[in-house]
């Protein structure tokens, strides 16, 4: 039978998946694998940001089932974080949970006013080697938070990781009706369980809670002060998941052929802040590590597999939580490996890449890479990236420029032509390429191959008729285009102060 061919408007249609039985399968799994994968990650970030697990769980909890509704991205799975995680950890410890969950209200509001002003627009200025750095980075992230699941611990953890590999990269070869991550949680648990192995299990992690969740205020005084000590932490928190948020939204893109709506996205990531918050959690954003789970290795592409991932979640932990301790810390550690193995560009790493790639664009990468790694902060290292490009490109860009003498129509006229784009970084040795002494008494400077973009370059064109009369000669500036004449005439004679 030939393969269903749908549209990328058909490929996350809620309404088309639920009148297909073999899609919704698909979606049903997929958020029960991530269900799965979220209770261990959510507990460790609790512990990171020095909460009571129930507070990351329930977090991640209402994250997934209002950023299903609300979001941008379908499919794409938010829940608590380590990149939020680390930021609040300062605020928890020295005022406490109350002033974490009114942290966690103000930056969802934060949220919703960036998106608003349109902050997801910028992510056009973020180059394609940052989001290789980003991408790469994640998967080292994630590769690096299962090693203390590894080391000191028994010695049938490792076949036992070593099984559910084989299962995950294996199975898919044979059926994909079922996710081989589904398959190895399962059938490794069954084992641990038949044979009585004694291995970390999820409940060794932290107590999973045993009642839902309930509508939360803060009880922090209304105050200015409350403010200044809340307000910093919250914008963070608000940048740091709005940038990790619509990165992962736009790789989510590429993976899938499809396009999502970015400032929806990002009033998304806000009201689910703003819920998380009133029900007790500690907020967070987009995981790509549990977005890859469910979009590439379980072939999801709605909101039906995020919202059931969140009330699977809930499910879970309340209601079967003495059944979900007894899975094998292992099995886990199986899917986040493959996960992070299926995160890593490979192809950005291949030695025949890296020759052909320009030594900036590796540098860009690298420096993503370093920074997000080292400061286990995502904000950081695209920050740190975005700048290094700029500078490099500015750079490379500045060298572009050239002044050429084209004629000496006579014995006191001389022609210059000035070739490329100016702006700061190329201006700058404009003023040295001209002769101002052996130079005839009428200079032409020519500017039809060029445009002028900023102000420092009108000031150093200003600069260099200045020269030329204070040496009693004449320079004369034709050939600018509509829009560089306008300015050079707006700013010419106004910047001396700059001087």
């Amino acid at each position: 039978m030939a393969t269903e061919v749908l549209s990328p408007a058909q490929q996350q249609s809620v309404w088309a998946a639920l009148r297909s039985p073999r899609r919704l399968r698909t979606e049903v799994l997929a958020g029960l694998v991530v269900a799965l994968a979220l209770i261990p990650e959510a507990i460790s970030f609790s512990i990171i940001a020095g909460v009571d697990p129930r507070v990351g769980l329930f977090a991640s909890f209402t994250m997934a089932v209002t950023i299903a509704i609300v979001g941008g991205r379908p499919a794409m799975v938010s829940a608590a974080t380590g990149a939020v995680a680390l930021v609040v950890a300062p605020l928890v410890k020295s005022h406490g949970l109350d002033y974490l969950i009114a942290a966690v209200i103000l930056a969802g509001v934060f949220q919703l006013v960036l998106g608003g002003l349109g902050v997801a627009k910028l992510m056009r200025f973020i180059p394609r080697s940052v989001m290789v750095g980003f991408v790469n980075a994640l998967a080292i992230l994630i590769f690096t938070a299962q090693l203390p699941h590894l080391l000191g611990v028994p010695w049938l953890v490792y076949p036992l990781v070593v099984v559910g590999i084989a299962i995950i990269v294996l199975l898919p070869k044979i059926t994909k009706v079922i996710p081989a991550p589904l398959v190895a949680i399962v059938l490794l648990t069954a084992v641990t369980l038949a044979v009585g192995f004694s291995v970390p299990n999820v409940g060794d992690e932290g107590k999973l809670p045993d009642s839902l969740p309930s509508l939360f205020v803060p009880d922090v005084p209304l105050t200015w002060d409350t403010l200044t000590v809340v307000a910093p932490y919250a914008f963070t928190m608000a940048l740091v998941g709005l940038l990790e948020s619509l990165m992962t939204a736009k790789f989510v893109d590429d993976l899938t052929d499809t396009h999502s709506n970015k400032t929806r996205e990002a009033a998304g990531q806000g009201i689910a802040n703003v819920v998380s918050g009133f029900f007790g959690g500690m907020g967070g954003c987009a995981m790509i590590g549990q977005t890859m789970i469910n979009v590439k290795d379980s072939g999801a592409r709605t909101r039906i597999s995020t919202f059931l991932a969140g009330v699977f979640l809930l499910v879970l932990v309340v209601g079967l939580g003495e059944i979900v301790a007894l899975i094998p810390m292992a099995a886990l550690v199986a899917v986040m490996i493959m996960v992070s193995v299926g995160t890593m560009d490979w192809h950005s790493l291949n030695p025949n890449t890296l020759r052909r790639m320009p030594k900036s664009e590796t540098a860009v990468m690298l420096a993503t890479v370093v920074v997000t790694v080292a400061t286990h902060n995502l904000a950081y290292g695209v920050i740190v990236g975005v700048l290094t490009a700029m500078v490099l490109f500015a750079r490379r860009v500045a060298h572009f420029t050239e002044v050429v003498d084209v004629a000496d129509p006579d014995p006191d006229t001389r022609v210059y032509a000035v070739q490329g784009e100016l702006f700061f970084a190329s201006s700058n040795d404009l003023i040295y390429q001209f002769d101002y002494v052996g130079d005839p008494k009428n200079v032409i400077i020519d500017m039809s191959g060029s445009h002028i973009w900023d102000a420092s370059t009108v000031a150093t064109l200003d600069a260099i008729t200045t020269k030329y009369q204070a040496k009693g000669k004449t320079a004369t500036i034709i050939g600018l285009n509509d829009s560089s004449a306008e300015r050079h005439q707006r700013l010419s004679g106004h910047l001396a102060g700059t001087h």
